[in-house]
């Protein structure tokens, strides 16, 4: 591989600012170019459901010092759209039709939040949570006594459930799983969830659907279950998950895959695309992973930030695979918990150790005897003992995952 003289990453989250920063880091000396569309220069997502919405914070979580990409010197242009990628001659145009060549190129588009296709849709007061400007407008609106409707039971919509009932909001989470967070943590784990949020005043309507919002003067104001029952909302939150923004790499014929959830860019271990020098990482990224044996998207934050590091070195010539296994984290009302690892809480076997009820324990998601995934609720002091269970996958029976100091069994 030929060394470059010019890398441009198309966008501006904590991806691709993590990528900028990681290429100085390891003594990249040529053109570096960061462009994207949104307004600020980099920044972490999780703070937006947790410290800012909670209104612990004003500010997310800034990949970089305001004056580093200056002192670095990286071309970060932000509020720029990049409109089309001429693969063939090496080059990125954006809106003001201005090119910016390249010799290698790293996408980190990221993911838009879904919308709901139902009648009232496109009401003005239907808030999605993806952006600082999102999660201080949302902020704004809580209040005690204010009605609100979250549709969506996953990880956004729990913890602006927990955020809003902070602030003294009425708070109803409506959700077609029977329940919250049900795909990713199965039903004996997602049932403590339900009953946490219970506890702190939320009402669920769970196995119910939408089927339209209507409002008055054209702002939303109620929402219409597919049981019958309308709820009157003076806010709405809508919390489906989000897509991956590919259009880019469509128009431009990179290899897509339809083999993970909302499709991807298909990346080999190395996080390459199909097409040369052209690399894509974070929520766009249908990565095939080592470990797995399989492609995986991850939008967690841990995935965005380790991808933009690893991706540095391989545009520098590493060639090395991404092997991390995905993490996660929450904070809800009193509750803390990280999730390490990958796997599926309907067909693996679940092993609890600890107290469920007084929701201090550790889940294990084992097949075959092989730890997958490790989920701790509020305890801290096995992170590593986790991560070494997961990374290594050896074999551990339930009993001694149960009771056995969990260092011993690395």
């Amino acid at each position: 591989m030929a060394p470059a003289r010019r890398i441009v990453i198309v966008g501006t989250g904590l991806a691709g600012g993590t990528a900028a920063g990681e290429l100085r880091e390891r003594g990249f000396a040529g053109e570096l170019t960061l462009v994207g569309h949104s307004p600020h220069r980099p920044y972490a997502l999780p703070p937006l459901s947790k410290a800012v919405l909670l209104g612990e914070a004003e500010e997310p979580d800034w990949v970089h010092e305001e004056n580093f990409y200056a002192d670095k010197d990286i071309d970060l242009r932000t509020g720029t759209d990049i409109r089309e990628l001429h693969l063939g001659e090496r080059a990125v145009v954006d809106g003001d039709g201005t090119r910016i060549p390249y010799d290698r190129l790293v996408l980190a588009t990221g993911a838009a939040p879904r919308t709901l296709p139902v009648p009232g849709g496109d009401l003005h007061g239907l808030h999605t949570l993806r952006t600082w400007e999102d999660s201080l407008t949302l902020r704004a609106t809580f209040a005690p006594d204010v009605r609100v409707v979250i549709v969506g039971a996953g990880w956004i919509g729990c913890e602006v459930a927990a955020a809003a009932r902070k602030h003294g909001a009425d708070v109803t989470v409506v959700d077609p799983l029977p329940l919250p967070l049900h795909k990713t943590l199965g039903d004996t784990v997602a049932e403590v969830f339900r009953d946490l949020h219970a506890a702190n005043g939320v009402t669920w309507h769970l196995g119910i659907g939408v089927d339209a919002f209507t409002g008055d003067e054209g702002v939303v104001n109620a929402v219409h279950l597919s049981d019958g029952i309308t709820l009157s909302a003076d806010v709405v939150v809508v919390g489906v998950g989000a897509a991956p923004r590919l259009e880019l790499a469509k128009t431009a014929g990179l290899e897509l895959s339809d083999s993970v959830a909302g499709g991807g860019v298909d990346v080999d271990a190395t996080l390459r695309t199909s097409a040369p020098d052209v690399y894509a990482i974070g929520d766009i990224a249908a990565h095939f992973h080592p470990r797995y044996g399989r492609r995986v998207r991850v939008e967690h934050w841990a995935n965005a930030k380790d991808q933009g590091a690893h991706v540095a070195g391989n545009l520098l010539g590493a060639a090395e695979p991404y092997t991390a296994s995905p993490y996660f984290y929450s904070d809800q009302y009193d509750l803390g918990m990280e999730v390490r690892g990958l796997a599926n809480p309907f067909t693996d076997d679940l092993v609890v150790r600890g107290d469920l009820a007084a929701r201090e324990f550790t889940a294990f998601w084992t097949r075959g005897g092989r730890v997958l995934a490790a989920m701790n609720v509020n305890q801290w002091d096995d992170g590593d003992a986790l991560q070494a269970l997961v990374d290594q996958r050896g074999e551990v029976s339930a009993d001694d995952l149960r009771s056995k100091p969990l260092a011993d069994l690395i």
